[in-house]
């Protein structure tokens, strides 16, 4: 019932078995433990297509070293040419988002009832709307079980990330969070723009420069600087809060990469179109890839997943690295979580 982002992953409780990959005995992912198996039907809204806000910015494009070495689903690393293309400067707002809801009456697919027939076993009386939302253990936890730190939070939405309790009332230049594929689509489409493929977000994030480690460089903390917002301190119940903030921070606090994207690292996780498959980089076209046709994920070979970047502000070289360059997520198409969301790019004939 609850969403995954980043890596899927499912606990026996809820339908499957957690598990981790690792570097250098490290686990590469900070996940929400497990997927919310329904898909729900999308109401169209294309009659309200609106226009969000949100600065774009060129891209020119270009050839590119894609994949990452040191990830198992990320090899090899291949030569990728983007053409340019447009992108949002920073991630969805919750004050974009609320603003396509006004306009369309959209909801999310955290906030729609739960079918039955799509958790067999669970108590009707626990079938309620909601999400997966990080909860800090009060004491040091191992770190193989995701349960630990996720819990399913009844109403957790978009517009109430943390439960009923808490709102985005002023928080409206944070990025929007609780977001399926499903959810990021249907606002792309409304704004008259998509999501970007997985080659482009990467070739963006790179900022036309080819470090292996992370987006930014070489170095964890370029000049003593935290540059993008991750997890700092023990995982999951120690953040020591250094580069100011314990979840999503607003867009454009952090310094942006040299296309003047911000947030391409860190703060939440981004949707891309691509399906996921691990597999997919023997065979990706050299030109412009969009994506296998089908998805698979052998951790859950039912589940329909996308390709998810960026990692999030649960990301740290001592639990999840996911956020290093070249690295992917994944996550099935009807889950979300509170960090988990996404941004927009339009092509190049599109018309701003």
């Amino acid at each position: 019932m609850i969403g995954a982002s980043g890596c899927n992953q499912q606990p026996k409780e809820i339908s499957a078995t957690v598990k981790a990959d690792s570097l250098a005995g490290k686990a590469t992912c900070c996940v929400a433990p497990l997927s919310r198996l329904a898909v729900f039907t999308q109401a169209d809204s294309s009659a309200n297509s609106g226009k969000d806000t949100v600065k774009m910015l060129w891209i020119p494009g270009g050839t590119f070293q894609m994949g990452s070495e040191d990830f198992p689903d990320a090899k090899p690393v291949h030569q990728v040419t983007v053409s340019g293309f447009w992108m949002d400067e920073h991630e969805v707002t919750n004050g974009q988002f609320a603003a396509f809801v006004k306009a369309t009456g959209y909801k999310t697919v955290a906030e729609r009832p739960l079918n039955p027939a799509d958790f067999p076993g669970v108590p009707p009386d626990k079938l309620v709307p909601g999400s997966a939302v990080f909860t800090p253990p009060a004491h040091k936890v191992t770190l193989d079980n995701p349960l630990q730190w996720w819990q399913y939070v009844h109403h957790a939405s978009w517009d109430h990330p943390e439960g009923p309790s808490g709102s985005v009332e002023k928080r409206s230049n944070e990025p929007v969070v609780h977001v399926s594929y499903e959810d990021a689509a249907a606002y792309a489409k409304w704004a008259g723009k998509r999501l970007p493929t997985e080659a482009e977000w990467e070739f963006a994030a790179r900022g036309g420069k080819q470090y292996a480690r992370y987006y930014w460089g070489e170095a964890l903390k370029p000049g003593g600087k935290w540059p993008a917002n991750i997890f700092q301190g023990s995982f999951p119940e120690g953040n020591t809060k250094e580069d100011g903030y314990t979840g999503t921070a607003p867009v454009k606090i952090f310094p942006p990469n040299n296309y003047g994207l911000y947030d391409m690292d860190g703060n939440v996780w981004e949707w891309c179109e691509d399906y996921y498959r691990p597999d997919y980089y023997k065979n990706s076209p050299s030109q412009n890839p969009t994506g296998p046709v089908d998805s698979y994920d052998p951790d859950e070979p039912g589940a329909v997943k996308r390709v998810q970047r960026g990692g999030s502000f649960l990301c740290s070289d001592q639990y999840c690295i996911r956020y290093r360059a070249g690295s992917r997520g994944k996550g099935e198409v009807s889950s979300g979580s509170n960090n988990l969301g996404f941004r927009c790019v339009k092509s190049t004939g599109d018309k701003r």
